[in-house]
């Protein structure tokens, strides 16, 4: 089984893809099914397109092609399938502005952060093909050696959330694919549509069965996690969905990569420019409304410059505009769903009741559209909801300390450990802190800056094992070791 070539001639190229029908990808093929459902655009509230519906059937037959393509397609190259990987990815960034317009559609994010989710996903899937899984020589003597290889699973499931719906799902294609697994992609119920036409798209360079896409209703994730065909299931969303897909593949025992939610802390101490690092965090907390797994939700000030720090996010937060995605100079987009949206609007609802000092926004817009305003409440209680829990919205707690321990010790006072970031003139001071956090992610001076070559994951209730990197190449494959003697 070979690779597929891009479907063009010296002459010709394939014609763009229509994005105003969806259908699920079994075996190399669209598909359609008898029953049909439709997200919603959450600035308007009008129906998107209406996508498949999948059946347990369609989930057998999914599984069924993976199985049949999974023993060609893990006998070509590594190099020949990285090529392949790296063909899609250019074929991606060609379509990458009717992808964005979808993705302002179906999920609201401004149009220039959606152009900005196609340029990284298009460099993240060339990064993951670049590195290699090379086999390991541990011990190499006059009468044995002892090798370590590497080879992959088989079916994977790649369970796709609805904040990043193009960035996300590419992050389980290209290092699944290119160590030679199959993958059947299931996108989020509330933004399904980019999902759909990646693995459409995708059908161009891979063999039928290698990589599919099936669209459904809540029913789907289970089935597929149930299922005793796929070998993993790599599942990006929230902790409580993330221990019910852990314990659905328990029962046949399926690896499992599970990247959840955080509560990321903020350290600032109190040598810092002010006014420079107000504005990157005031930017960094309300990045994508909030609603990132990795987005500053806990910012903890130094007493000292607490006040003036206060002051200059507050004047940052004001010039964030809020809005639809398509409109000019947008910085914050709506709630994705209303689910969510009533769920932030809960934090809303215990301001008045636990008499939160509102210090900027606390007050939502009318009309059509999940529309949240940024807000920040100064110094409520470390027991509080807002400070507790992860609200996945533009509403962050303000928080003052006195020493950098107390700082350490209320950051790490949560259940979850994805990324945190400490901000902080004096680097060895800053490199003392981060080393205490207990996050998979620590930045100084920075935040959400990621590099595909490096491991992510989060620690405690935040994740079970990696992406990116090496070490996520080698989450999608089994290692064996070879003892060879003479």
């Amino acid at each position: 089984m070979a690779p597929h070539a891009d479907e063009t001639n010296g002459s010709s190229s394939p014609a763009a893809l229509d994005f105003t029908t969806f259908s699920n990808v079994i075996n190399g093929k669209l598909s359609s099914t008898k029953e049909t459902r439709h997200g919603f655009n959450p600035a308007t509230g009008k129906p998107n397109p209406e996508v498949p519906v999948s059946t347990p059937e369609d989930v057998d037959r999914a599984v069924e092609a993976a199985q049949k393509a999974f023993k060609p397609w893990s006998k070509v190259s590594y190099e020949d399938r990285r090529k392949a990987v790296l063909a899609f990815a250019d074929a991606l960034e060609k379509e990458k502005e009717g992808f964005a317009k979808m993705l302002v559609q179906e999920q609201g994010k401004p149009y220039g952060f959606a152009m900005f989710e196609m340029d990284f996903a298009a460099t993240m899937i060339r990064t993951a093909a670049s590195l290699d899984l090379p086999t390991e020589e541990i011990v190499d003597e006059a009468d044995r050696k002892i090798r370590v290889r590497y080879t992959p699973l088989g079916v994977t499931v790649g369970i796709v959330p609805w904040n990043y719906p193009v960035l996300l799902c590419v992050s389980k294609v290209a290092p699944c694919l290119v160590t030679g697994n199959t993958l059947i992609i299931k996108p989020s119920p509330f933004t399904p549509y980019s999902g759909l036409k990646i693995v459409e798209l995708a059908q161009r360079f891979f063999p039928p069965g290698v990589i599919q896409a099936l669209s459904g209703n809540d029913s789907l994730g289970p089935w597929l996690t149930a299922h005793p065909g796929p070998a993993k299931i790599s599942f990006t969303g929230s902790t409580a969905t993330g221990k019910k897909v852990m314990e659905s593949a328990s029962k046949t025992l399926k690896r499992v990569t599970l990247e959840l939610g955080g509560n990321d802390p903020a350290i600032v101490t109190e040598d810092v420019d002010v006014e420079e690092v107000a504005q990157k965090i005031a930017t960094l907390a309300f990045l994508n409304s909030g609603q990132i797994c990795l987005a500053l939700k806990r910012i903890y000030v130094h007493e000292k410059i607490f006040d003036q720090f206060r002051d200059a996010v507050v004047r940052h937060t004001k010039t964030l505009k809020v809005g639809a995605g398509n409109e000019e100079g947008v910085f914050l987009g709506p709630i994705q769903n209303s689910m969510q949206y009533e769920r932030v609007k809960g934090f809303f609802g215990d301001i008045e009741k636990e008499n939160w000092n509102v210090v900027v926004g606390g007050k939502n817009p009318d009309g059509p559209g999940y529309f949240i305003n940024p807000t920040i409440i100064d110094r409520p209680a470390d027991d509080s909801r807002i400070v507790a829990e992860e609200p996945f919205g533009p509403i962050v707690p303000l928080l003052s300390f006195k020493t950098d321990e107390e700082a350490i010790t209320r950051a790490n006072n949560t259940i979850y450990g994805l990324g945190a970031s400490v901000w902080c003139r004096d680097l060895d001071r800053a490199t003392e802190l981060a080393e205490q956090i207990e996050s998979g992610s620590v930045w100084v001076n920075t935040h959400f800056e990621l590099d595909v070559r490096a491991p992510f994951g989060g620690h405690k209730q935040s994740g079970i094992g990696v992406e990116f990197g090496l070490a996520g190449l080698k989450s999608y494959c089994n290692s064996q070791t070879l003892y060879l003697k003479k």
